[in-house]
């Protein structure tokens, strides 16, 4: 997407910053000094609702608009694929008495659903200002991170404008406030339009309506069969699509103000208000949201008029208090040992580049640890769906993997950080979320496999599609046939409540954790050694060569499955316990847990990815999948298994440190849990290499686009999420029921302080260190009880008496805590 006022681009790589804008941004913003040219230079602003991306233009002003619930099709359709229970007997013969690979897979194929719908753009908002091609000065971006508000102003002959945009929380309203710093300077039209079927319409002298209509279906980007029509409106035989409504209003100081079917026309104004609203008739994933949906009409219309009676200033400051509420829980500071005091005087695009170079600047990578916190704010809110691979944000009719909920790893990397940055109000839309594709998961697991409880596979999105993909055979079994998206999903419900101690949530969530393990249950079955396996098995979404040399996808008990197995029972097994609830499918569960398949060490020394030490046909490939048991599972430590953890070490070192953005992200976390802070140090570095492509390049596209979007690429904001969670990771750990503060510290971080972190338990923790040591922590205990503190020197705890002994690695410090009582730990 290019930006319509491209025409000073030149001017403004020349132009230089004043000496006013350079001391008036803080570390906590990205600032640029021209607008976006492209889609990856926008600015995004969000309330979990309402996304907009801002491209700061002087003559023409973009914002292009999505609506968090607007997607194409409707709910889940059932008996797709009938025959499919009939193929499972024979996969499984294939796989475990001919070990025929190639088989398997053709059958597997053929026990495929439909694949999900995508995410919608909602519509481009754009604001002409005509300044008769006279060539604009001081011109300035940001986005404020502590406030959640961009700014655009520029001076055009001799007067200022400025333009305020943010998304509010409370009244679910976008707000645009432009202002001149002449009166009656501001003439502009407001214009609007969607890439969806719509109709424009008038309310008045000062209010633009957009109603409109989602496909009943949208393809995939990447399905494309030949004579097929890949975006279909109406569905004659199911659901049509869902309707939306958006609105701007303009409430003008002064001047005029006008509005037709062409557009808001403001004349001789100082200051104007642009109310931006929009809903959709989306009603719930089992609800047709043509049929049975909401009326977007009423919703978007009492947004707006309960907005306008609000003055400015309540609305900014009942925006900027709800979004402070959750983003200053936390602060993070590395002390800058070269240019203390002083604040960097590049544009942030300008910025990344010199970092990329190798330029020492800690204070972009707290910049980027603290946007991936804003990003979730923003894309993910109490009440709304939860963030999809891009967040709140997107363009593309069909847009890259349909923008939808990709449950083999990117889903869930969307909310690593959401507990321990202490942001659990923004884990609740995918904990709904999985309580919902249980019920759709519940229908697949009986439809394909005859089988209790439920199953969802690597794809999902607002209606809760839970099949295996693929337009009943369409789909590589490597990504479409896997079958722990819902078990991996309900480690996020176990880890809310590991987080904040909340009991009847763990009540709540414990039947959806059960009726997971059902379906375990009935999934495994024994293997010649008695052994309980997956068969069918994949490793998302990597290959292997057969005894012929032969790719193949579909093998038994993989890595990966087998630690995802292990982590729910085990969950399952505390759940029950904490509940005091369930003690026979407890044990049973116990029983079953000594019969799962085993890890096993290859002949490189790697962990083994597969059911044998199959060769891998892509050696470098992005997916790791098999070392889910270090992170996000707590199964390998250097302590309990360390033949393992060490395995899982040299796994890492063969497959490198490339990849995609997210993979990056992965990594990262991967080697904070190894103790290996300089490891870990070295992919931030990576991850946060500049680029400007949107090609796609598997072993070595990673990285950060100008606006600081992670890039797969294309944009996925997954490596965002990632890279917070992995620098919190390197900070604190607890997966073990100890709080380690400062295990993965890297050595460039030599002086820092973070507050606010959380621990599992129910701790909040805040650390000091210098001299890439500890100097101080205090751990607030929210709940009660007793607290494990593992440093790597001896400490003591202010006012508490505590048991401390020297352990393999480190010291641990133990002691009994008062709910709501803060400690502080020393430094002996």
């Amino acid at each position: 997407m290019r930006h319509p006022g491209k025409k000073h681009a030149l001017f403004f790589a020349f132009l230089s910053i004043t000496t006013s804008f350079v001391n008036a941004q803080s570390s906590l913003k990205l600032w640029y000094n021209k607008p976006a040219t492209q889609w990856v230079e926008a600015l995004p602003v969000g309330n979990g609702h309402i996304g907009g991306m801002i491209f700061g233009g002087v003559e023409e002003e973009l914002i292009q608009l999505n609506e968090s619930t607007l997607y194409s099709g409707g709910p889940v359709k059932r008996n797709i694929n009938s025959e499919a229970p009939a193929y499972l007997p024979q996969i499984r013969e294939a796989l475990l008495k001919e070990e025929d690979y190639t088989k398997a897979n053709q059958l597997t194929k053929k026990m495929q659903g439909l694949f999900t719908e995508s995410y919608m753009p909602l519509g481009d908002l754009v604001i002409k200002q005509n300044f008769h091609n006279a060539v604009p000065s001081a011109y300035y971006r940001d986005l404020d991170l502590q406030r959640a508000i961009a700014i655009t102003r520029f001076t055009v002959d001799g007067i200022e404008y400025k333009r305020e945009v943010f998304t509010a929380a409370p009244g679910n309203i976008m707000l645009i406030r432009i202002t001149s710093g002449r009166k009656g300077a501001l003439n502009f039209d407001v214009l609007t339009k969607s890439q969806l079927h719509y109709k424009l319409s008038v309310n008045g002298s000062n209010e633009l309506l957009v109603n409109g209509k989602a496909p009943a279906h949208v393809d995939p980007s990447y399905y494309n069969p030949k004579d097929r029509e890949h975006i279909i409106y109406e569905d004659t035989t199911g659901c049509n699509g869902m309707r939306f409504q958006y609105r701007i209003k303009a409430i003008a100081k002064d001047g005029k103000v006008v509005t037709d079917t062409l557009g808001i026309h403001v004349q001789n104004a100082s200051e104007v208000m642009l109310y931006v609203a929009a809903a959709t008739s989306f009603n719930g994933f089992d609800k047709c949201p043509d049929k049975a949906g909401k009326d977007e009409k009423a919703i978007a219309a009492a947004l707006i008029n309960n907005a306008i009676k609000l003055p400015y200033a309540s609305l900014v400051q009942a925006h900027i208090q709800d979004y402070q509420k959750y983003f200053n829980r936390v602060s993070f500071t590395i002390k800058d040992t070269a240019t203390t005091g002083q604040i960097n005087p590049l544009p942030s695009d300008e910025r990344l580049q010199a970092y990329t170079k190798g330029a020492y600047d800690p204070a972009l990578e707290t910049l980027y640890f603290q946007y991936g916190r804003y990003l979730l704010i923003s894309s993910s809110r109490p009440g709304g769906p939860p963030a999809n691979l891009q967040g709140i944000w997107n363009r593309e009719l069909r847009a890259p993997w349909s923008s939808n909920y990709t449950i083999n790893i990117n889903t869930q990397m969307n909310y690593w950080p959401a507990e321990e940055t202490n942001l659990p109000e923004m884990h609740q839309p995918l904990l709904g979320f999985i309580k919902n594709l249980s019920v759709t998961g519940a229908n697949t697991a009986k439809e394909f496999y005859q089988a209790r409880g439920w199953v969802a596979h690597h794809n999902s999105e607002i209606w809760c599609t839970s099949n295996p993909v693929g337009d009943v055979g369409a789909g590589d079994p490597v990504w479409a046939n896997w079958y722990m998206g819902g078990n991996w999903l309900c480690q996020h419900l176990w880890e809310h409540y590991a987080f904040t101690r909340d009991k009847k949530f763990l009540a709540e969530a414990y039947p959806i954790m059960k009726e997971a393990g059902l379906f375990t249950l009935d999934w495994l079955v024994e293997d010649k050694d008695g052994y309980l396996v997956t068969a069918p098995s994949t490793s998302p979404e990597n290959k292997f060569k057969d005894k012929n040399g032969t790719q193949q996808s579909v093998s038994v008990a993989t890595t990966m499955d087998m630690s995802i197995i292990r982590d729910l029972f085990a969950n399952l097994i505390n759940a029950s316990e904490v509940l005091g609830i369930d003690a026979e499918f407890r044990n049973t569960l116990k029983e079953k847990s000594k019969k799962l398949y085993p890890m096993h060490i290859g002949g490189k020394g790697q962990l083994q990815e597969w059911y044998k030490d199959f060769e891998e046909t892509d050696p470098l490939h992005r997916h790791v999948s098999h070392l889910f048991g270090l992170y996000p599972g707590k199964e390998l430590s250097v302590t309990n298994n360390p033949e393992f953890f060490n395995a899982a070490r040299k796994t890492l070192e063969l497959r490198g440190d490339g990849g995609t953005g997210w993979s990056k992200g992965w990594k990262i976390n991967w080697w904070a849990r190894l103790l290996d802070g300089d490891h870990a140090y070295t992919l931030i570095r990576q991850l946060l290499t500049y680029t400007n492509t949107g090609r796609t390049e598997m072993h070595n596209g990673g990285g950060t686009y100008p606006n600081f979007f992670d890039a797969h690429p294309p944009f996925q904001i997954d490596g965002n999420f990632a890279g917070t969670a992995g620098m919190a990771e390197m900070l604190l750990q607890s997966q073990f029921g100890e709080i380690h503060l400062l295990p993965a510290l890297p050595h460039a971080w030599k002086e820092g302080k973070v507050t606010g972190l959380k621990a599992r338990g129910n701790f909040e923790i805040s650390i000091q260190w210098k001299n890439n040591g500890l100097s101080t922590a205090t751990v607030k205990s929210l709940s009660g009880g007793r607290c494990i503190v593992r440093t790597n020197v001896p400490v003591t705890v202010i006012g508490v008496k505590a048991n401390s002994q020297k352990t393999a690695y480190g010291f641990v410090t133990s002691f009994d805590t008062e709910k709501g009582k803060g400690y502080q730990v020393n430094v002996k």
